[in-house]
């Protein structure tokens, strides 16, 4: 028996919801970027990373909070830093690994980089911020009513991956 865990929908270029979900997807590459920038700043600067939860913090003050605050909910905000967080750990892992075996790389690993400044960043969203109700997955209000028809029967998270011109929801 094959198990399906993953289901996904396409979203055109001319769905009502595409300019909306694709703005979502912008503000994540922009929150991604920006803690990005602090983290590599600090890096470098110090020799010193910061940590998811302190970058959450970090990001959480006032004066900093713009990026954080235009995503849809502090839980999509928190799993693009998670995200970010886990390419930082790669990199140090890399690291770790290339001091030991130099041939096995034909260069020394990068610091994790930048998205494109026009690009757009895969957006998650949690079962705090999507609820399942009657085969219809239904997002949060600032989504304006969007819901999508699905036959999974349970739901942990939501991924939205931009493409060129289309946008791939997987419902996991």
């Amino acid at each position: 028996m094959i198990v399906n865990r993953v289901e996904k929908h396409i979203i055109r270029n001319n769905n009502k919801y595409y300019k909306l979900l694709d703005n979502f997807c912008f503000m994540s590459k922009n929150l991604y970027n920006f803690a990005n920038y602090q983290i590599r700043q600090e890096f470098c600067n110090n020799n010193n990373y910061i940590s998811y939860n302190k970058i959450d913090k970090l990001l959480k003050q006032k004066e900093m909070s713009f990026d954080y605050r235009n995503m849809p909910s502090a839980q999509t905000a928190q799993q693009c830093l998670k995200l970010l967080d886990k390419n930082w750990k790669s990199f140090f892992k890399a690291i770790k690994d290339w001091s030991k075996n130099k041939s096995k790389y034909n260069s020394q690993p990068k610091l994790p980089k930048y998205l494109p400044k026009n690009g757009r960043n895969i957006l998650i969203l949690t079962n705090q911020n999507c609820k399942l109700r009657d085969n219809k997955i239904r997002f949060p209000k600032c989504f304006n009513n969007f819901s999508l028809n699905t036959k999974v029967n349970n739901l942990q998270q939501v991924r939205l991956l931009p493409r060129n011109n289309h946008i791939i929801i997987e419902i996991v």
